[in-house]
């Protein structure tokens, strides 16, 4: 017998879509290699064209600006790499980056850690714009690369990107790069719009199969050495023969996301965060006074543990997290949290609640129902104690 479970750690993964598995049964079904001259792999190279169209409509990007890979971590890395170049331009020297930025980021990139400046946040959670002017002001002399993400994993803190591109461009010899990860068919992008000159993304965050991803760039922007070296595909910046079907799934969780994008609302987050005040009245809400993404709620109580708070909540069939779910399934001090200020003690007991397509107002009964119980035996406690 299947027992029913609340799924709310969408941020870790959305399940994909019915109709995204459909696409990916009926492009296991293509024979041919796309990069065949034949009939078979003619039909596979436009199963791999319609889906390189959809992603880049989704973003607002030119079709021809999107590179397949096998991830966000694997497009982060290849745009760290210091590969990345505006043609007749120098490659970047320095690399500006937020405090908050994903591990993928972080411990992904190659340059040397003289030449990396990590740029603080606000307590909020959003980027210190004065602190990344200052920092562009000191490498006025050299190429930089700033990277920061849409918007944060664990928070859900949307950053200004907007902004970030201005500074960066009164710079003049600086690229700007996104990890987009958390944003992309969540909230609006305009790639072209922002004028940013490097987006990656990760498919598994909307709905699309596992290991799919994407690097954008913009036209005038290119990598200058290919990050796997070999037959010549995907404009011979990632080479090796293309994940088909994975991909044909990715390009229809794109079109998916695009046409909901409008409708997605903040009504679950928002009810589950007014209940949560409810039950917990000590409860903080981390990133609640900045831009969030709809979906994304991270809160402690003080004196909750994460690790038995997620143990307890799992038993009664409620799936969330502490934050990040790249952490090999530990529950570590989030960094996140710590550039923010968070005291150790309250960073302890962060948790995660994330909606996606599927979720219900049941789950998020569900969850309250089970965390009410939670709270009700800790401040039993603390009354014991007292």
């Amino acid at each position: 017998m299947t027992i029913s479970r609340a799924y709310l750690d969408h941020n870790a993964t959305s399940p994909v879509r019915p109709e995204v598995a459909v696409a990916v049964a009926r492009a296991l079904e293509l024979p041919g290699n796309p990069s065949s001259i034949h009939h078979e792999g003619r039909a596979a190279k436009a199963a791999l064209e319609a889906a390189r169209d959809q992603v880049a409509a989704l973003i607002g990007a030119g079709q021809s600006r999107v590179i397949f890979t096998s991830g966000g971590t694997e497009a982060a890395n290849a745009v760290l790499s210091g590969a990345l170049i505006r043609t007749g331009a120098a490659a970047p020297t320095r690399l500006l980056m937020s405090a908050t930025e994903h591990a993928c980021v972080g411990a992904g990139h190659r340059f040397a850690p003289g030449s990396v400046e990590i740029v603080p946040v606000h307590p909020s959670g959003l980027i210190d714009l004065a602190a990344l002017k200052q920092a562009l002001e000191r490498a006025r002399d050299e190429s930089v690369l700033v990277s920061v993400h849409a918007a944060n994993n664990e928070t859900g803190v949307v950053q200004p990107l907007a902004e970030i591109v201005a500074l960066a461009k009164a710079h003049g010899r600086a690229l700007v790069h996104s990890d987009a990860v958390q944003a992309v068919g969540k909230i609006p992008l305009d790639f072209a719009g922002l004028g940013l000159d490097a987006l990656t993304l990760s498919g598994h965050k909307f709905a699309a199969p596992k290991g799919t991803g994407a690097i954008v760039l913009a036209e005038g922007v290119a990598l200058d050495r290919a990050f796997i070296r070999g037959g010549g595909q995907e404009s011979r910046q990632r080479c090796g023969t293309e994940n088909l079907p994975g991909l044909v799934g990715l390009g229809e969780a794109a079109r998916i996301a695009r046409v909901h994008l409008a409708g997605i609302d903040a009504d679950l987050r928002n009810g589950t965060e007014a209940a949560l005040r409810r039950i917990a009245p000590d409860a903080v809400v981390f990133g609640s006074g900045a831009p969030r993404l709809p979906n994304t709620l991270c809160f402690a109580v003080p004196g909750l543990d994460a690790a038995t708070a997620l143990m307890a909540l799992d038993l009664a069939g409620i799936a969330l997290s502490s934050g990040s779910a790249c952490s090999s399934g530990k529950v570590a001090r989030s960094t996140v949290l710590a550039a923010m200020g968070v005291s150790p003690a309250l960073t302890a007991g962060a948790l995660r609640v994330s909606f996606g397509w599927n979720s219900a107002e049941s789950d998020r009964s569900r969850f309250l129902t089970a965390f009410e119980r939670l709270v009700g035996t800790l401040y039993q406690r603390r009354g014991q104690a007292a």
